[in-house]
């Protein structure tokens, strides 16, 4: 699955999440957000180097559910599942070295 700039227009539910089989990589965030922004050209790549990877952009925020399951605090919080189980996750990143927990779990998982 190709890189999305795009946020989803509704979020899954938790239990979805768990449920997918394969790799996903969710992308927490929000449009407007600097971080969030500065971090593209980064998740581009590593979605690119990982095209099997399912992709998604989650827009967190107060009252956002996803986002509190997965504890996440700062954005952008990339969170790499296998078969809906937590490998690696990487908050705030910005460059290509970044994402190295990322893509270590993926050889090792």
């Amino acid at each position: 699955m190709p890189y999305t700039n795009t946020y989803l227009e509704a979020e899954p539910t938790r239990a979805e999440v768990d449920a997918r089989e394969g790799v996903q990589l969710l992308e927490f965030g929000a449009p407007w957000c600097p971080h969030c922004q500065g971090a593209q050209a980064a998740v581009e790549a590593f979605v690119s180097e990982h095209p099997l990877a399912q992709h998604a952009k989650i827009e967190d925020g107060r009252g956002k559910p996803l986002g509190r399951s997965f504890k996440v605090k700062l954005w952008p919080t990339l969170v790499l599942l296998l078969d809906g189980e937590e490998l690696a996750r990487v908050v705030r990143p910005i460059t290509h070295e970044d994402l190295e927990p990322l893509r270590a779990a993926m050889v090792g998982g």
